[in-house]
């Protein structure tokens, strides 16, 4: 599982609607674009009767946008409002990955399997100012995933990941995982702070690299596979699910502590999306039983960047009770606590799942459908579908409880098939 060297290297200009600057500094902007997209919309080489699978949706960095990946291309949507930006389409085939750079005009592709002229194993670089490619990495086998940072590309094979500098495709880290066939690997968005989380070499094992402090930390974080798992912004906090998808724990990723355990329910599911609100006061998590669960967390991170502001060899500046040793969750006065089961006294002579937070507010979904869900503004919760269905909806902060519908779209539909 080698892999091949870039065939081009990022020497065009990358476009923003502040304006040019030089691709080189491309890990040196300090703040994301988040102004006026740079797409334009070009002429469509598809008609708009033919059929369109969708292959892949995922958000960008900030969850203000969504991309699809299409049997004939991919499609960029803003997701406040929702609409539709940019569409590509293409008569060689489509895209199984589509990863965003926050709102500039570079993205990274990875074509699926029927595109004639980009292979799965092959990775590009897209400018889409310019439209065409700008660095390309070929692989001797399939890629799993792909992930950006403003300095950093990150590509994810299934035994392996390879981590490379943005300035030059120089090839800066590896590391060897388990079999990996989901693609599992997350980063960190903060400029001070690169952290990246991806399978160890074990079952149920996270493994953590903190690339600014060198620092590695391998967590047992369950006895099952990994099924899923994120990290907050400034890559502080973990959260992870297994294939039993019933608990979802939530770790400091410095020392490698268990902060709080959720229960999403008793029956085995498949967990498609885990989100942590910007202020680590929510989580969200979506499975295909058909329900969004949206927890209160105990967990809370002092100060704006606590790894600026904190001791790196004592850790972040986390505060946070056990919630196998506490029956009082730590939770902020206007915000209400995940219920707990009427028998929770009876903790330790009954079965564990007696004891366990369930979810604050829910949100019911049709099932069988792989959704990924975000926070967005004010309470809300933003959900897609691989079904082509987008949902805006809010929670009580209170009282919790069911959440309420405020948006339905339909992005992309499927007239000529039933599903």
């Amino acid at each position: 599982m080698l892999a091949g060297s870039p065939s081009s290297h990022m020497s065009s200009p990358v476009s923003t609607s502040q304006g040019l600057f030089p691709s080189s500094g491309i890990g040196n902007y300090e703040s994301p674009e988040v102004g006026t997209s740079s797409f334009s919309r070009p002429n469509a080489d598809m008609n708009e009767n033919d059929e369109t699978d969708l292959l892949s949706i995922s958000w960008n960095q900030d969850y203000g946008c969504l991309s699809a990946g299409t049997s004939h291309g991919f499609r960029i949507y803003n997701c406040e409002p929702f609409k539709e930006t940019f569409r590509r389409d293409l008569k060689s085939g489509g895209f199984k990955i589509v990863e965003m750079l926050f709102r500039c005009n570079i993205l990274a592709l990875v074509g699926a399997v029927a595109n004639s002229h980009y292979p799965p194993n092959k990775v590009l670089i897209w400018d889409d100012h310019q439209s065409r490619c700008i660095g390309e990495f070929t692989f001797r086998s399939e890629v799993r995933g792909v992930k950006l940072r403003r300095d950093r590309i990150v590509v994810v094979l299934e035994h392996k990941i390879y981590v490379y500098n943005f300035m030059g495709l120089k090839l800066l880290h590896q590391i060897e995982t388990m079999a990996n066939p989901r693609g599992l690997c997350c980063v960190s968005h903060h400029s001070s702070t690169f952290v990246l989380a991806c399978p160890g070499r074990h079952k149920g094992q996270v493994r953590v690299e903190h690339f600014g402090l060198n620092v590695t930390k391998l967590i047992n974080a369950h006895d099952s596979q990994i099924a899923c798992f994120t990290l907050t912004m400034d890559g502080l906090l973990l959260a992870t699910a297994s294939v039993k998808g019933t608990l979802i724990r939530i770790f400091n990723t410095m020392d490698g502590s268990r902060l709080q355990e959720v229960r999403r329910g008793m029956d085995r599911a498949e967990i498609n999306s885990i989100a942590l609100s910007p202020n680590v006061q929510w989580l969200a998590a979506s499975s295909d039983k058909g329900t969004v669960h949206v927890f209160s967390l105990r967990v809370r991170v002092f100060g704006e960047d606590s790894l600026t502001h904190s001791n790196a060899a004592q850790g972040p500046a986390l505060f946070h009770q056990n919630s196998s040793t506490s029956l009082d969750p730590l939770v902020s006065p206007n915000t209400g606590a995940n219920p707990n089961s009427s028998l929770s006294f009876m903790r330790g002579v009954l079965p564990k799942y007696f004891s366990s937070e369930w979810s604050f507010a829910q949100f019911r979904l049709p099932e069988n459908t792989q959704f990924i869900v975000a926070f967005g503004s004010q309470n809300t919760v933003i959900i897609a579908g691989m079904d082509g269905s987008f949902y805006r909806c809010s929670f009580d902060p209170v009282h919790g409880g069911e959440v309420l519908q405020q948006e339905y779209v339909r992005f992309l539909k499927f007239e000529n098939r039933t599903r």
